[in-house]
């Protein structure tokens, strides 16, 4: 009970220093990421590498400008194939707190942005709302609390659905999707509408979630159980952006001698086999980007409920919302059987438990093709040094098989 209660008066202290006299802002920017101009994500880790890079930016229909970017190999006989087209297009969408810079952040050859592009694909980098590399909204200021006012539900219909939509307009063509964590539940969410899923090829979902009840993160369950998202949202905070001093004071909060601070990692996502320690101070630098206090509530009822369903407001408002006591619940059995689906999980994965994992493959019509490592944990996904060889090497093989490359 002590720690519990030395929670809430380390938070209570911090909140009342960053804020004042007790006017809590509805949306804290948290250290003014847009204040200046900033350099772009070609700019700053895709072109320094040799790889063709260009910026798009589409609007959702809710307002937001989505950033996208779009890489190319960089072998020029590649980059065009054989008939001086694009190879097919493929999406990748990254996970919570990460943002389109997730799959550029080890080497070339050990990065999976950078291998599919030399593949011959016509790369696309997602960057959900409210990312660094996302371009804010029509009309609201990031400093609105109406500007946070989404969750996953939001970012699968109205993100995935634009980034979607607008790749397949520029190619005509179907796309292949690759997600990771956060990711997977939002395209998993989208490919549940048909007039998103038409226009997919192909998925391969690494650390794949549609349910969180068996997630076994010592410092997640932590949150949970002392309602922190619930606490955050009573205060008035709409915004969660762990790079301000207010955000990095609550994790270090949350850590007692029950949890170390210097196990941050691996008390959130599991025991990482394979990625390289000594780059993380630069994986830091990109690392990590906002997200809406509301996601993370969202995410957190999935642990409690043990559900795969809509935004919970209440009974009241549900009814105002949906029509029903009971928020919908996302069928993955909408997801046509016809959708080929590549799927992979690890044993030391603390977010994407087995259970859970198990538990979707029941809901689907297919059987994807699954690869399991034991050793894995939730970020070695996108950053083991063994990678390539473990994971997107027979990744690219499952799209090719597609028969979308007989002419590269």
């Amino acid at each position: 009970m002590m720690g519990i209660q030395r929670f809430f008066l380390t938070l209570a202290i911090t909140l009342s220093i960053l804020f004042g006299n007790g006017n809590l802002v509805l949306s804290f920017d948290g250290g003014g990421s847009h204040q200046k101009q900033q350099p772009t994500l070609c700019q700053e880790l895709i072109i320094p590498s040799g790889y063709p890079c260009s910026e798009y930016t589409t609007q959702t229909k809710d307002g937001f400008l989505l950033g996208l970017q779009r890489v190319s190999s960089s072998s020029s006989s590649l980059r065009l194939g054989n008939r001086g087209e694009r190879g097919p297009p493929v999406l990748l969408l990254h996970g919570l707190f990460m943002a389109g810079d997730a799959w550029f952040l080890n080497t070339p050859d050990q990065s999976l942005g950078f291998i599919l592009a030399d593949h011959g694909f016509d790369v696309w980098v997602g960057n959900v709302r409210g990312t660094r590399w996302s371009h804010g909204h029509i009309s609201l200021s990031e400093k609105n609390k109406k500007f946070w006012d989404w969750s996953w539900q939001e970012l699968a219909l109205y993100d995935v659905a634009e980034m979607i939509n607008y790749i397949n307009s520029l190619t005509n063509s179907k796309i292949f999707v690759v997600g990771h964590s956060q990711g997977t539940i939002i395209s998993f969410a989208a490919f549940t509408q048909p007039e998103i899923v038409e226009k997919v090829e192909a998925a391969a979902l690494l650390s794949p979630i549609s349910y969180l009840d068996h997630t076994s993160a010592p410092l997640v369950l932590r949150m949970v159980k002392m309602h922190i998202d619930k606490v955050i949202l009573s205060m008035g905070i709409h915004q969660l952006n762990f790079k301000s001093e207010w955000g990095a004071n609550l994790l270090v909060s949350l850590c007692d001698t029950r949890l170390s601070c210097n196990n941050m990692l691996s008390s959130i996502t599991g025991k990482n086999c394979c990625f390289n320690e000594s780059r993380v101070e630069f994986y830091l630098e990109q690392e990590p980007h906002p997200s809406s206090t509301k996601n993370l509530n969202h995410l957190f009822q999935m642990i409690r409920k043990g559900t795969f369903c809509k935004y919970d407001y209440g009974q009241l408002k549900n009814m105002i919302e949906y029509g029903k006591f009971k928020p919908p619940k996302f069928d993955l059995s909408r997801i046509p059987k016809s959708l080929p689906l590549w799927m992979a999980y690890g044993g030391n994965d603390a977010l994407a438990d087995i259970a859970d994992f198990q538990h979707t493959l029941k809901e689907l019509q297919s059987t994807p093709e699954v690869i399991y490592l034991e050793n894995y944990g939730h970020v070695d996904f996108i950053l083991s040094l063994q990678a390539k060889q473990d994971l997107y090497d027979p990744m690219i093989s499952f799209f090719k098989s597609t028969g979308k490359f007989t002419s590269m």
